[in-house]
């Protein structure tokens, strides 16, 4: 069994993701970038759970 996500991390990759989409893409890397410029997170663990949910919610797209 995996680590589950809460909801306001769903929550809040769907809005960023939904405002912002043709920033991201599959790479969590690239992504704790992205989000450290447009959004104010508070802390480090938070953006990088953001940032994966972010990477997850993108393959989960494609196929």
């Amino acid at each position: 069994m995996g680590r589950i996500r809460t909801t306001y991390i769903k929550r809040k990759s769907r809005e960023i993701l939904e405002k912002y989409k043709d920033k991201f893409t599959k790479d969590f890397e690239h992504n704790k970038k992205v989000l450290d410029e447009i959004a104010e997170i508070p802390s480090k663990q938070l953006r990088n759970k953001i940032a994966g949910c972010i990477v997850h919610l993108i393959k989960s797209m494609e196929s």
